[in-house]
């Protein structure tokens, strides 16, 4: 967590520095002298974010063991249709061992199709990282060296998406293993190539400003868990579980409000329930549920629950 605070506040000075300060005019012009010509706008736009989430739940899965979570970001957008950014979030060790901070880095480009109004697409890629977390680290419910060969959980998806009007479709595919699911960490495989498939609504509703929000993804890994698998170090099988297979399907269905405070604009808020299937694998009687950090704790992490998100985009 102070990790992320840290994070937050370094976000927050890089919202600083958009601010832009007039120069002032000189008191009096040469009556000669024509009116100097405005300078054209840029062609770069830069925002920077900041947030609060009872719960950071991605893709239908609680990545901060159903603890709060404090998230920022930046971003900067070219007219050209490029864009970029960075974004940080606290998650738990449970699931990544000797990680509390997850950052993300992407870029992309999106754009409109002008034989249709209000049809648009993106391309991009984006890649996860977990500073100090690796399989390494992986103490499957207390047992330690379980995955001594392992490697990061750091993860990279290139993705393309289409939306029109409030709706949207993206699908994302990993460019390399799936947080570092392979044979060494215990699965049948590579896992590269693993897929997710979402569909997304943002429908505004005519009443206080509000706008429905709808989400429904599939997650599929190309790969399972190997029940036989030993690590070098000879434990006993990592792959206990009710389930090999990490699939499922997620939806999250909800209401998110844009505001005002002291005529500060940028200022939202969500009220959201989120939910997933695949409770053999991710509950805590699956090997999704179970704490890898020395811990003999386990937690439903896809149960379905409400979730409040709290930002401000400067």
């Amino acid at each position: 967590m102070r990790k992320s605070l840290l994070l937050t506040a370094v976000l927050g000075t890089f919202a600083m520095a958009n601010i832009a300060y007039a120069e002032e005019a000189p008191a009096e012009a040469a009556p000669a002298e024509a009116a100097a010509p405005a300078e054209p706008a840029s062609s770069w736009t830069a925002t920077s974010n900041i947030g609060f989430v009872s719960d950071y739940y991605t893709r239908g899965i609680s990545q901060s063991w159903h603890k709060p979570a404090v998230q920022g970001g930046f971003d900067i957008a070219h007219s050209s249709g490029f864009f970029a950014g960075v974004w940080g979030s606290n998650v738990s060790p449970n699931t990544f061992p000797d990680a509390s901070v997850e950052l993300d880095a992407y870029a992309g480009y999106n754009g409109s199709i002008s034989a249709v109004e209000g049809l648009g697409y993106s391309v991009g890629v984006i890649g996860y990282f977990y500073p100090g977390g690796s399989w390494k680290k992986y103490n499957y419910l207390g047992t330690p060296d379980q995955t001594p060969e392992g490697g990061r959980w750091d993860t990279y998806e290139a993705n393309v998406g289409i939306s029109y009007k409030w709706l949207s479709a993206k699908a994302s595919v990993t460019l390399g293993d799936w947080f570092g699911a392979e044979r060494k960490t215990g699965w049948d495989g590579g896992t590269s190539g693993s897929t997710y498939i979402e569909l997304n609504a943002a429908y505004p509703l005519p009443v206080w400003g509000l706008t429905l929000i709808g989400h429904v993804g599939r997650l599929n890994v190309a790969g399972e868990l190997d029940v036989n698998y030993v690590s070098s170090s000879g434990q006993l099988p990592s792959a206990t579980t009710e389930s090999t297979s990490p699939d499922y399907t997620d939806w999250k269905i909800g209401l998110s409000k844009s505001f005002k405070i002291a005529n500060a604009e940028g200022f939202n808020a969500g009220l959201y329930w989120v939910d997933s299937s695949n409770n053999s694998y991710w509950s805590d009687k699956g090997y999704g549920g179970s704490s890898f950090n020395a811990s003999s704790e386990t937690k439903n992490l896809n149960d379905g629950r409400f979730v409040v998100t709290v930002g401000r985009t400067f």
